[in-house]
């Protein structure tokens, strides 16, 4: 049983994927070659979003508006340490400081309180200078942008929005890709749009900033290859992921959609045995993953191992904890939400062809370990 079935999710696009390969060999343009454009044009109407800037990685995908805002030493970034270590190494690597924040225990994103707390606290000390926010799309649920775009408003602040999970999903019938001011995404495999190695793109109605994103993709590219009117790094994107991520972004939509009802029979099989996720009113989760909270985490990983079950228990570290953060600035009142979360929550199969005879054989696995010893 597959954690992410990738397999079923080629043969919907391997005739396509490999006739696109062969017009790649043909025209010899492996890296930024016209299907690179193409795919560029396609996400910014998928999104309906001005600027879709394609790159090598999420990770690069972070760093590039970074780079592109001039963000770098004496300036603080905020964003949470429930995430993977990426969205800080991304503030770490143009040489901000992150200061972590608190998310909230409903969707585990960026909680807007602690968030202003920290802003609120880092220009008491004034020895770093707020310069922007990033929001981290967990799970597939898109943060509350309303609220953080708001904040930033008031301190004049960048937002910067780490959508490496969400990218499909909506709110307010709004894609992801033009919710923030610029929108990071990865296409790394396992991602709700993966391409078959590595690659991202960065998303902005700015059109000022995705020229300034294009040059520093490109070791910062000015009129030709020889002129360089920034610091920049060499983030392009290989034509060839450019290939299958158009033939999957044709499926993207129907793939959605069944992962909205594998969500569904998920919650009608477990039931109240455990605390599932919920999506909030007016959007729609793009279920990167499907996250379940039980005070019993362990056990139910063990039961779900010992039946050859797979799952994943992400953030058990959070990034705040991690040795490589450790001069990291946390916000006031500690992350108390991010510590707790980080023992109970535990990430269950998903993808678009599970089906729900298995799911009902995961979930009974699941209820019959967290009433075990129950009266």
């Amino acid at each position: 049983m597959p954690f992410i079935d990738l397999q079923t999710q080629q043969a919907r696009v391997r005739e396509a994927v490999e006739k696109g390969f062969a017009k790649v060999l043909d025209h010899g343009i492996y890296i930024m070659g016209p299907e690179v454009q193409e795919l560029e044009k396609e996400l910014e109407t998928y999104c309906n979003v001005g600027n879709a800037i394609s790159c090598s990685s999420g990770t690069d995908a972070l760093v590039l508006p970074l780079m592109a805002l001039g963000i770098g030493q004496g300036d603080a970034v905020f964003v949470p340490s429930f995430t993977f270590t990426a969205s800080a190494e991304a503030i770490a690597l143009v040489g901000a400081t992150p200061v972590f924040v608190d998310v909230d225990p409903i969707y585990f994103n960026t909680d807007p309180a602690s968030l202003k707390a920290a802003i609120e606290w880092v220009i008491a000390e004034n020895n770093l200078k707020p310069k922007a926010v990033m929001p981290v799309d967990l799970f597939g649920i898109p943060a509350d942008y309303q609220s953080i775009k708001a904040i930033c408003a008031e301190y004049s602040l960048h937002c910067i929005s780490d959508a490496a999970q969400s990218f499909s999903a909506e709110v307010a019938g709004h894609k992801v890709g033009a919710l923030a001011e610029v929108t990071a995404t990865s296409f790394f495999p396992a991602k709700p749009l993966g391409c078959y190695g590595d690659g991202g793109a960065v998303f902005t109605n700015d059109d000022e900033l995705a020229e300034k994103i294009k040059s520093v993709r490109v070791h910062g590219r000015g009129t030709g290859k020889y002129d360089n009117i920034c610091v920049g790094m060499n983030a392009r994107l290989d034509t060839l992921q450019a290939v299958v991520l158009i033939e999957k972004l044709k499926i993207l939509e129907d793939e959605l959609e069944r992962r909205q009802i594998v969500a569904a029979n998920y919650a009608k099989h477990l039931g109240n045995s455990v605390v599932c996720p919920i999506v909030p009113q007016g959007m729609k989760s793009a279920w990167a993953q499907y996250t379940i909270s039980t005070d019993k985490r362990d056990q139910v990983a063990k039961a779900l191992k010992d039946k050859n079950i797979p799952a994943q228990i992400y953030y058990a570290k959070p990034v705040h904890q991690q040795v490589a953060y450790q001069d990291g600035l946390i916000a006031p009142g500690d992350l108390p939400v991010t510590e707790a979360l980080s023992k109970t929550l535990i990430s269950l199969p998903m993808h678009p062809y599970l089906e729900e005879e298995v799911q009902a054989l995961i979930a009974e696995v699941i209820k019959n370990e967290v009433t075990t010893g129950i009266a």
